[in-house]
């Protein structure tokens, strides 16, 4: 059996490889039913182990402010991770760690891994050193403004080999000191029109889009990097992921913001991010959205570091992929752990691997 997997994973590769010339499926065809796209996505997942399924949902983190590359490289060779967010670097090295991360890939006989990066346009400089300065996202105004800053950015984020952008920025105000010139604007919807042309654009051109920060970061006081911040009452924000997941975005991020004094959706003091309230039973079940979940990242960010095993409340709540975890193999290690235990978990995680190794096939990884 682990001979045929071996031989079934090269044929996937070399087929939809990332860097195939002519891949098979596209971002498009994520959200529609196509026999051969699910056959495919069901023969990956059989060739794999129960701990190279679950790693699929694990991102890590590379770049200067990420994990050192040979910690990355450990990890892949322990298949403990399913892609890897780039943060601050040059474009250079970016482009050799990807390289390199890929050739492991192959040798270690594991799938490919997902890339991806927080390039806003406002962040964009600074993920990115040396590239195009495409300005902050506040100062774009019009729909061919948008279009100029996405193609720049898309081109930018294929030639280094990243696939998935964290972008765009839902959060209404440019107010909140962790927002700020990353909102589009201060009204519902400039924020909307904007942000979905965004989405739009970007996965046209083969870039997976990510909105951000549900249920909404913008109308709420303090940063959640550093503290436990609360959306008190009222949801004000989240009417502006109805047209987004209309129109296809592929995936959204949930922020740690703590829900209180919401009869429906009060998180009971954890943040959103580890909610089944939110996740599921609103973004799910109400909202109707069948693309990939993200949580925001578990590692550093205070609202949510607290928390006793956070990555694995993330899963339980319908995280499909777990954002820079601080402990990969741990993170596995108990995300098995409750699959042998709880039967309606295990489905839901199954579930999820399969969205990502879609989104995977999808976007031409594999």
């Amino acid at each position: 059996m682990q001979k045929f997997s071996i031989s079934i994973f090269i044929i996937f590769f070399c087929s939809f490889g990332v860097n195939a010339q002519s891949p098979k499926f596209s971002l498009q065809d994520f959200y529609s039913y196509n026999s051969e796209l699910e056959y495919t996505v069901d023969s990956i997942y059989n060739t794999l182990s129960d701990r190279q399924k679950v790693a699929q949902m694990i991102i890590t983190s590379g770049g200067e402010i990420g994990k050192p590359h040979t910690t990355i490289k450990k990890l892949v060779t322990q298949n403990a991770v399913g892609g890897v967010v780039f943060l601050k670097g040059s474009k250079k090295q970016h482009t050799e760690d990807i390289i390199a991360l890929n050739k492991l890939s192959i040798a270690n006989k594991s799938l490919p891994l997902l890339y991806s990066m927080d390039a806003e346009p406002s962040l964009f400089a600074s993920r990115i050193k040396g590239a195009r300065d495409v300005g902050k996202t506040i100062d774009i105004k019009t729909e061919q403004r948008s279009d100029e800053v996405v193609t720049a950015i898309n081109q930018e984020l294929r030639e280094i080999g990243v696939h998935h952008n964290y972008a765009p920025v839902l959060d209404i105000s440019p107010n909140n000191e962790a927002i700020k010139s990353r909102s589009y604007g201060n009204t519902k919807e400039t924020v909307v029109r904007l942000a979905n042309h965004f989405i739009k654009c970007t996965q046209q051109g083969g870039i997976i889009a990510t909105a951000k920060h549900f249920p909404g970061h913008g109308l709420v006081k303090g940063d959640t990097h550093k503290q436990s911040v609360y959306i008190d009452g009222p949801m004000q924000e989240v009417d502006n992921y109805k047209k987004i997941i209309e129109d296809g975005v592929l995936s959204i991020m949930v922020a740690h913001i703590t829900i209180k004094n919401n009869k429906e959706y009060d998180t009971n003091g954890i943040p959103s991010s580890c909610s089944r309230k939110i996740v599921t039973s609103l973004l799910k079940e109400k909202m109707g959205f069948k693309g990939v979940i993200i949580s925001d990242a578990l590692n550093i960010m205070k609202a949510v570091t607290i928390l006793d095993n956070a990555p694995l409340l993330a899963s339980k709540a319908g995280c499909d992929l777990i954002l820079m975890p601080q402990d990969e193999v741990k993170t596995i290690n108990t995300i098995l752990a409750e699959m042998k235990t709880n039967a309606s978990y295990k489905r839901q995680v199954i579930q999820s691997i399969k969205k990502v190794l879609r989104l995977k096939v999808c976007s031409g990884v594999i």
